[in-house]
């Protein structure tokens, strides 16, 4: 006897599939769903003067071109240089949280400026340019008032403090505005310098919120020409080489881990050879089968399940002996098993349902009577 195992069929593979498919799809539409209703809508770049978005400043820039302030947007450490001229009647706003600018094109870019505006500025941007300053942390979102005699921060008088806050040195000449903790100021002004932290003043949300735009437009609209300045990486000392900023160690850590993967895939990709020979249809001896099905028992000490196995195979046997039909209970095998034995029911049901195996000794010497007791049936059901 043979058993045949056939190839799955594509239908039965999609209906095993089907479940996972439909998640999918579901998962699919979500997205889908979530990008229309946000309306796909680009930010933009933060605090940029041409952003019509909530964290852009095109408002900004557009009051103060209103206002005669030609503003400038330069694209690239050249082009800002040549913006601000040779004339100091410019306000330079450098808004660089990065950190593209070195101290070196920083301070060069500085003094052809007659006022600079640092939009939150890093501890090195302020040592090239304010080392008497330091960064002192973030603000929260709250409400900050002015409290010092800065024109535009006194024409303000509160603003929304969200951003960074700067400590400076006692010695220090300079004014100091919207306190927002232990020395910690959000507006810092030092001859033509200025430290604007107050970043969210400057946004399209905020900008008409409380003194906001009378801070940032006062600052802003000093001189008759503002150079809104956004570093990018082109702007890096580098020129924007990738491979000068990329550190020492990434190129021998990406050779090892290259290595790396090519040994594991010639490790854990050998050939062992195909699983079958033959074409689908396998015919399967049966015999290779049951054994690995006892050894699989064996293996898990379960006794009680190769019995019930055994016993299953008995009943279908002895029931046919018996000439009962396929749908006939285990009750009524016994009844007809021991009609034609001769045999105590009790001791009938005991061997093929009721008395289960404890040890190994059990199992064959269970294993045995069914043996005898389908063979007393065949030989009674033949005569």
């Amino acid at each position: 006897m043979t058993v045949t195992v056939s190839t799955p069929t594509l239908r039965g593979g999609l209906r095993r599939w089907l479940f996972w498919i439909v998640i999918a799809l579901i998962a699919l539409l979500v997205g889908v769903g979530s990008l229309l209703l946000s309306g796909g809508q680009d930010e933009g770049v933060p605090r940029s003067p041409e952003s019509p978005g909530p964290s852009g400043s095109k408002a900004v820039a557009q009051v103060l071109r209103d206002a005669g302030v030609e503003v400038s947007v330069p694209a690239g450490f050249d082009a800002a240089r040549s913006a601000l001229g040779s004339s100091a009647d410019s306000t330079l706003l450098v808004d660089d949280p990065a950190g593209y600018l070195d101290a070196k094109r920083l301070t060069a870019i500085a003094r052809r400026a007659g006022t600079l505006v640092l939009v939150a500025p890093s501890d090195q941007q302020l040592q090239a340019v304010l080392p008497e300053a330091a960064v002192a942390g973030e603000v929260d979102d709250r409400v900050l008032d002015a409290g010092c005699s800065y024109g535009p921060a006194d024409r303000a008088g509160s603003v929304d403090g969200a951003g960074v806050a700067y400590r400076v040195a006692e010695q220090a000449d300079a004014e100091l505005c919207f306190g927002s903790g232990d020395e910690a100021y959000s507006v810092v002004a030092s001859d033509d310098t200025v430290l604007l932290g107050t970043t969210a003043a400057m946004t399209n949300e905020h900008v008409l919120d409380r003194g906001d735009a009378a801070l940032v437009l006062g600052v802003l609209g000093q001189h008759q020409r503002l150079v809104w300045y956004l570093p990018t990486i082109d702007d890096t000392a580098a020129g924007g080489d990738i491979a000068a900023l990329t550190p020492l160690w990434v190129p021998s850590v990406a050779v090892l881990a290259f290595l790396v993967v090519a040994v594991a895939g010639v490790w854990r990709g050998r050939r062992l050879g195909p699983l079958v020979v033959e074409s689908l249809p396998v015919l399967v001896r049966p015999t290779e089968t049951m054994e690995g099905r006892a050894r699989l028992y064996a293996k898990a000490s379960a006794r009680l399940r190769a019995l019930d196995a055994l016993r299953i195979g008995t009943v279908d046997r002895i029931a046919g002996h018996c000439g009962l039909p396929g749908l006939a209970t285990v009750d009524e095998v016994i009844a007809s098993a021991s009609e034609v034995t001769g045999r105590d029911p009790a001791d009938v049901r005991r061997v093929l349902l009721a008395e289960e195996p404890v040890t190994d000794r059990d199992l064959v010497r269970l294993s045995d009577e069914l043996l005898d007791l389908e063979r007393a049936v065949a030989a009674a059901t033949r005569q």
